[in-house]
């Protein structure tokens, strides 16, 4: 009984030796390099995301600034975002067509542009169009683009649709930056007003998601840029 003990203990410490040689050898270095990688590829992305933001930051501007400024758009761009599923607006898109009529009554643009998704079962222009409605905008102002499914569909669409147009841009804050990134890509003369009027549930998943979307829209734009 005792010598299979002890050939049970030689076993197991036989085994730890040299699983542990291999760790130090094998194991470690490998996990070093996949961390270093990690590490890499994670500062490229917040590095592309911060570069983003600082490129358009001085294109986010206030309606004070540009009534005072006596500025003047042709289209006022409202992107859309989600709608509940019994029609109603999400506080997110409720505030920005808030401030996308507040614009428009405010004479800074001749007409109003809802873009987003309309899809089998789901709509989000026309809950668009009905608040903005709702709020006194008259329906010959309003244009609706029902295939924004994206930002960057919304603002190829605008190209498409209204080449040569100034615009300017209405979403969140943390939203205006990767919009105006890819209007200047595609040589869409914009300014973004931002629709934070409240603060919102997930902000921080937002924010985060955002920094992703970013790195995507950039790389998504220099793709189509060069295919085109």
């Amino acid at each position: 009984m005792k010598k299979i003990i002890r050939f049970l203990v030689n076993l197991v410490n036989t085994v730890w030796r040299h699983l542990r040689t291999f760790a130090w050898k094998k194991l470690i270095p490998w996990c070093a390099l996949f961390l270093g990688i990690c590490l890499f590829l994670g500062g490229c992305v917040v590095a592309i995301s911060a570069a983003v933001c600082h490129k358009t930051k001085s294109r986010i501007t206030t309606t004070e600034a540009l009534c005072q400024a006596n500025e003047h758009f042709d289209i006022i761009l409202v992107l859309g975002c989600a709608v509940r599923p019994d029609g109603t607006l999400s506080h997110m898109l409720e505030d920005r067509v808030i401030v996308g009529t507040s614009l428009f009554e405010a004479g800074l643009a001749d007409s109003i542009l809802m873009s987003g998704d309309r899809s089998v079962g789901y709509d989000e222009v026309s809950a668009m169009e009905r608040e903005a409605i709702a709020l006194g905008i008259p329906q010959s102002s309003i244009l609706i683009d029902p295939e924004g499914y994206s930002t960057y569909e919304s603002m190829v669409n605008l190209l498409k649709e209204y080449r040569g147009k100034r615009v300017l841009i209405v979403t969140q804050k943390y939203h205006l930056y990767r919009a105006l990134y890819i209007a200047d890509k595609l040589g869409i003369d914009a300014y973004g007003v931002s629709a934070d009027l409240r603060s919102y549930t997930k902000q921080l998943k937002f924010d985060l998601r955002e920094i992703l979307a970013r790195v995507k829209d950039v790389v998504w734009v220099e793709y189509n840029s060069q295919n085109t």
